[in-house]
């Protein structure tokens, strides 16, 4: 990873307006739905997905009730079937998209637990959701001038530094072989070593063993689609918001949804002549993140 470090500025100048569409995704609470109240308050027009519809409509009649323009849509992520839908309904409602947060993300252990009973909903909805998703609506988003952005919620925990099996390393880090292929193969070695129960034993990192191995896939593919997008009009980036007190912590954390959210708006909407492409940025306090490369 680079260790050259900015700073991505959380007051930036206005190119965005009301025109301008933002999905986020699993955004009927935390940081997902702060986010869509941060970027409504500023005057993008939001879309707020959540798979729970009753919970999803609440999130929403609760900042309309603020005078924000918010729209509700279904989506599960891990339902190819809810991505056609919602990617149909995004096209007939607005033409387009300009800003896709992928935030929706699940983990079923405790701060203390590491479990991997539900591991393969966890790459499901954590990698091939989003990736899916992303795939459906690449031929939507606009790229005009001031540049598409993707912004893929991640985690330090799917640093490359957590793989304790060079073997395992040597595949996401072989950029010149690097593909979805090798991507998908990649968490389906990880599924597979789960199934005969040899996972603990093969090298896959230590903490929220299936959650990090998801943000590994993510992270990858994330690198990946940077690559083909650059020059494109589209920049693709993550955001790990380090420790925060939302449901998936058990309400633990160092910082708060809000806070955590105040950042990634101030990442995805750096002025198009700042916009990074294939960066890896990290919460630092309660200041502007700082990125490295993917």
């Amino acid at each position: 990873m680079d260790t050259k470090a900015s700073q991505a500025s959380v007051t930036n100048a206005k190119w965005w307006s009301s025109e301008t569409v933002v999905v986020v995704t699993g955004a009927n609470k935390g940081i997902g739905r702060a986010l869509v109240g941060r970027l409504a308050k500023l005057g993008l027009t939001v879309v707020l997905t959540s798979r729970d519809s009753s919970k999803g409509h609440a999130a929403v009649e609760s900042l309309r009730s603020m005078g924000l323009a918010v729209v509700f849509a279904p989506l599960d992520v891990s339902d190819p079937a809810s991505i056609e839908a919602f990617v149909s309904w995004l096209k007939s409602t607005f033409g387009g998209l300009d800003i896709l947060v992928n935030n929706a993300g699940v983990s079923f252990n405790g701060i203390k637990e590491n479990t991997v009973e539900h591991a393969e909903t966890v790459i499901n909805t954590n990698f091939y959701g989003p990736k899916q998703l992303t795939e459906a609506l690449l031929p939507l988003f606009r790229r005009s001038t001031s540049i598409s952005r993707i912004l893929n919620m991640s985690s330090q925990l799917g640093l490359l530094s957590r793989l304790r099996n060079p073997s395992l390393k040597r595949v996401l880090q072989d950029e010149k072989n690097l593909s979805e292929d090798a991507i998908k193969g990649f968490a389906n070695r990880f599924l597979e070593h789960v199934r005969d129960g040899t996972w603990r034993d093969r090298g896959w990192p230590k903490v929220w063993t299936d959650y990090a191995v998801s943000k590994l896939a993510l992270n990858a593919y994330s690198r990946l689609l940077a690559r083909r997008c650059e020059g494109r009009g589209l920049s693709v980036n993550c955001y790990c918001p380090g420790f925060t007190r939302t449901s998936m912590t058990g309400g633990e954390g160092v910082r708060t949804a809000e806070e955590a959210a105040a950042v990634a708006a101030g990442i995805v909407l750096l002025p198009p002549w700042e916009v990074p492409n294939g960066k890896f940025f990290v919460e630092c306090s309660n200041t502007p993140a700082l990125y490295s490369s993917l």
